[in-house]
């Protein structure tokens, strides 16, 4: 008989928040990193419960800091005053290394910073973040035939 995961068991393991799926259509992901998230008030709340979105979000670098810009997590439902902006700038936490060598790719031609995804790990939200180089519609359309390839190759292979 499998024995079931205790809530202290459950809230300890990763589980994915929300995603931004279209980062990869977009986008060649070079590199990614974890970073924490500040977060106010009932956000946190807002987080476990999955109202959240970063499909229009980007990072920026300002004054030495990285800021999450354009991520919406909704105001949690049961809470009062202490309700947060939802649209708000969030500043992410890496360390002073990463964003020097963050820095320094971005600044090379047509590099960005983009959320990939927002997770819960060990009750923490964390934001992984990509450094993307943007695909032109020639790089979209060779991804789509590359997929397209390997799910016949894949339909091929489970029908024999």
């Amino acid at each position: 008989m499998a024995k079931t995961a205790t809530k202290k068991e459950e809230r300890r393991a990763d589980r994915v928040v929300t995603s931004n799926r279209r980062a990869t259509y977009d986008y060649f992901i070079e590199d990614s990193i974890e970073a924490g998230i500040v977060l106010h008030g009932t956000e946190i709340k807002s987080l476990r419960d999955g109202k959240a979105s970063i499909s229009e979000a980007y990072a920026r670098l300002r004054d030495g800091e990285l800021w999450l810009i354009g991520a919406t997590i909704q105001p949690y439902a049961f809470g009062s005053y202490t309700n947060h902006d939802p649209d708000r700038p969030r500043k992410l936490l890496v360390h002073k290394s990463q964003l020097r060598q963050m820095k320094a790719e971005i600044e090379q031609k047509g590099k960005t910073i983009v959320p990939l995804r927002i997770r819960l790990k060990d009750g923490k939200a964390k934001v992984d973040i990509g450094i993307a180089r943007g695909k032109k519609n020639y790089d979209k359309r060779q991804s789509e035939s590359d997929r397209d390839a390997k799910r016949e190759i894949d339909r091929a292979m489970r029908g024999r």
